[in-house]
């Protein structure tokens, strides 16, 4: 059949694609395989309309064929009713049927009836049952056919004992006697049905003839179909598994030199398969060099018709080299006769790399294992030996011609000498490892260690421990050694815990006794600030007095000297009031009772409020003052306590430093504060002098070398002022150069505008209680010496009772 034989067809093509024989081309082909798939269906359903055309032809004819005999059989009754008719005697009764009528002419099955004007049979042939004399009962449905008799013709009708046949009556002439003439229409039926059952039984022979036609057609498209897609499963699973694979089948055509390659071949190499079948010398041109060539190949194969088994290289499309392992055999095609060389083509580069590493890590395992200290060797399951290093030779006095990789054991240990062993001292065993101790007749010590290997073997590795021995036996020695040690520490232990019990008791009475000393501190500073405060008022008088008396409001003195002496008695008292008023500062400061208002102030205008009070006195030792401080600079500090710090710190640049010096002030923003630095070219201060700097009552000089008046509380004040805004005063000094001193205070923050918006006395910043100066009140007493010198003992008499009380103070 045309379908099946299409589908055969494309089963091939497609079997000779997966084998690597032929590719299906061609345009008949092409047009063949496109129109399968509609010929599949299209053939049964042509078969299927011949059938029903050919039964519905033969229902036809068998009809045409019924009509024909039923009109035949109508034309013949009727003609045989018009003949008896006509021929009929007058007398019926007395001559017989059979002799009157042509009856030769009835047709088969036939009757005549002879029948008078009141519908009785007065005539029959053949008789009639008895019981039938009328017309009208032997005919069922009749009485039309006796009623219109010659006019109605042939008329088909039913009969009394059941059936139908086909009846016409004819009237003699000139009289009432009718002729009918009655033929059953069985045996027509009969002989249709003959005929339909023959044209049922070949129209059935013919359709199961296309049944089976068709049938097959379909078994053969569904075979031929479950063949393309066995032959499409089996090139998937085959072009998958040669993909995965990294391998391709091939077919050389030795005779015809085509080699086909499969299309994972190609996805192999990188290379696009432009055309079905390569040349011989494209394939060539891509092998190695070194590798041989093809001709030589295909010459070794004709002349020996052996297997091939050959590795070579081979070029990718990168331009690399890929390793390729060729399986092939030579196959001869019945067909033609020609011989193919068909095999398959794996990449084993990855295998020869690997065969590569696995020969550098087999030396880099031999060399490591050579390289180790330890006595080395493995053994496999069968107790041949596998690897071992010259330590475990040299152990065992074998030479390298004796200890070869696969020997057996006992062949070897058999050769060597085992080494003397004075000792052995088992180990633990676990599981598959066990390990054991060897001492040696020259002293050393072997630690030896076995372990199975997965596969049945054992390693086994001899370590030299003498030198570990050695060190273990020192540790004993020092076990005992550190028990001693530890009874010692126990016994020191307790005399430590007597000791640390005295030592709480001291802590305990230093406590007291630092408590002591601050209430005493506490009481030497109220006793400066009242001290204070009473020597305030008979130096108030004095130097009252003196001012009177210079001015002469009571009359003249006398003299001019008592006018210079009141001049140095208002002096001396100035400055010992200045004095009197740093010692109750500092006794405020020390009881805390400083309270600072602090608000925005302008550095610049407070500096030269500074500098215009001691510009008299740097004036008379030709001092230059100099300036530099910006004039948006401000800083938050009480208003009266930056004066003092400015004053006594700029004071001290000026006093110290000799005529016709420089004294400069710098102001610079630094973060959330602001540096002022005070640089005078003045004397200088001793590095060692510079830490004790600060505290109340010290000073550079000593009492017997001071060339400069003061009582030295002018820093301690400054800085303790400064502290108490959360800054800090710091000296940098060279003797014979100069000094530096930095003040450091706290800007204005956003909101603080003014008046005491924040408190700058943190608690981080607070200074401790300062230490008191040694012996403090003898500097006030030199001090007050110093300026009790330049008053008259008549003056001080004059002052009375506070005049009396200064006296005996000093």
């Amino acid at each position: 059949m045309p379908g099946a034989v299409s589908a055969s067809l494309s089963a091939r093509a497609r079997a000779d694609t997966i084998l690597g024989v032929q590719r299906p081309s061609g345009t008949a082909q092409t047009r063949l395989v496109r129109a399968e798939a509609w010929l599949r269906y299209a053939l049964p359903a042509l078969l299927a309309v011949f059938l029903l055309g050919l039964a519905a032809v033969s229902a036809l004819q068998l009809r045409g064929r019924y009509e024909a005999a039923l009109e035949s059989t109508r034309r013949e009754v009727e003609t045989v009713a018009r003949l008896a008719a006509s021929v009929l005697p007058a007398d019926e009764a007395a001559i017989g049927l059979d002799r009157v009528l042509p009856l030769h002419l009835l047709p088969s099955g036939g009757r005549v009836l002879v029948i008078d004007g009141a519908g009785a049979i007065r005539a029959a042939h053949p008789a009639l049952p008895s019981g039938t004399d009328s017309f009208g009962a032997f005919l069922a449905g009749g009485e039309p056919l006796a009623i219109l008799g010659e006019s109605a013709g042939a008329m088909t009708v039913g009969l009394h004992g059941g059936g139908q046949a086909v009846a016409a009556v004819m009237r003699r002439p000139g009289s009432a006697l009718q002729v009918a003439v009655i033929r059953p229409l069985a045996p027509i039926d009969a002989e249709w049905w003959r005929l339909f059952w023959s044209h049922a039984v070949v129209l059935c022979a013919i359709a199961l003839m296309m049944g089976g036609i068709a049938a097959a057609y379909m078994i053969q498209t569904r075979r031929a179909r479950s063949a393309d897609e066995v032959c499409d499963l089996v090139k998937q699973r085959l072009d998958t598994a040669l993909g995965r694979g990294r391998c391709g089948l091939w077919d050389w055509d030795i005779a015809r030199g085509t080699i086909f390659w499969t299309d994972s071949m190609y996805a192999l190499l990188g290379y696009t398969p432009e055309k079905d079948l390569l040349s011989f010398g494209d394939v060539n041109a891509l092998l190695h060099a070194e590798d041989g060539d093809l001709y030589g190949l295909a010459r070794q194969l004709a002349a020996s018709h052996a297997t091939l088994d050959h590795e070579f290289r081979i070029r990718d499309a990168s331009g690399a080299w890929i390793w390729l392992r060729t399986r092939a055999e030579i196959v001869e095609d019945p067909s033609d006769g020609s011989r193919h060389l068909i095999g398959i083509a794996m990449d084993v580069t990855e295998q020869r790399r690997l065969a590569e590493t696995n020969a550098t890590a087999d030396m880099r395992l031999r060399d490591a294992v050579e390289a180790v200290s330890e006595a080395f060797v493995l053994w496999d399951a069968g107790n041949r030996l596998v690897l071992c290093n010259s330590k475990f030779r040299d152990l065992y006095a074998l030479t390298s011609h004796d200890a070869v990789p696969g020997r057996r054991y006992d062949e070897i240990m058999g050769q060597g000498a085992l080494p003397p062993v004075r000792r052995d001292i088992p180990g633990p065993e676990r599981g598959p490892a066990r390990t054991f101790e060897l001492e040696l007749t020259d002293g050393r010590w072997l630690q030896v260690s076995e372990r199975r290997t997965k596969d049945g073997g054992y390693v086994s590795v001899g370590t030299d421990i003498t030198s570990l021995k050695r060190h273990q036996e020192q540790l004993v020695a020092s076990e005992r050694e550190l028990i001693e040690t530890v009874k010692d520490l126990k016994r020191s232990r307790r005399a430590l815990e007597l000791q640390t019990q005295q030592l709480a008791d001291l802590a305990e009475r230093h406590h007291d006794q630092k408590a002591r000393a601050e209430i005493a501190n506490q009481a030497k500073s109220e006793f400066l600030a009242n001290m204070s405060h009473e020597l305030r008022t008979p130096l108030n008088a004095i130097m009252g007095f003196a001012e009177l008396m210079e001015s002469e409001v009571y009359g003249t003195l006398g003299s001019p000297r008592y006018a210079d002496y009141c001049r140095d008695i208002q002096q001396s008292g100035t400055y010992l009031l200045s004095v009197i008023d740093d010692i109750l500062h500092m006794s405020r400061i020390e009881a805390k009772r400083v309270k600072l208002v602090p608000r925005e102030i302008a550095l610049d205008a407070a500096i030269s409020a500074t500098v215009m009070m001691v510009a008299k006195e740097a004036a008379g030792k030709a001092v230059t003052i100099r300036m530099d401080v910006p004039s948006h600079l401000r800083v938050f500090a009480d208003e009266r306590a930056l004066q003092q710090i400015l004053l006594n710190i700029v004071q001290n640049a000026v006093k110290f430093t000799p005529e016709g010096g420089r004294v400069g002030l710098r102001g610079r923003a630094c973060g959330g504060f602001l540096h002022l630095f005070v640089a005078d070219t003045g004397i200088g201060i001793p590095k060692s002098a510079i830490a004790k700097l600060g505290r109340p009552f010290e000073q550079v000089e000593t009492n017997l070398t001071r060339s400069y008046k003061g009582s030295g509380l002018g820093l301690a004040i400054a800085r303790s002022t400064a502290e108490l805004h959360g800054g800090s005063v710091r000296i940098r000094s060279e003797e014979g150069q100069g000094t530096i001193v930095l003040v450091r205070l706290p800007r204005p923050t956003a909101g603080e505008t003014g008046g005491p918006k924040r408190d700058p006395i943190r608690k981080a910043d607070r200074p401790r209680a300062t230490n008191p100066a040694p012996e403090p009140v003898r500097e006030i007493v030199a001090t007050l010496r110093t300026t009790h010198a330049a008053i008259p003992a008549g003056i001080v008499r004059a002052a009375g009772r506070p005049g009396r009380e200064i006296s005996h103070f000093v």
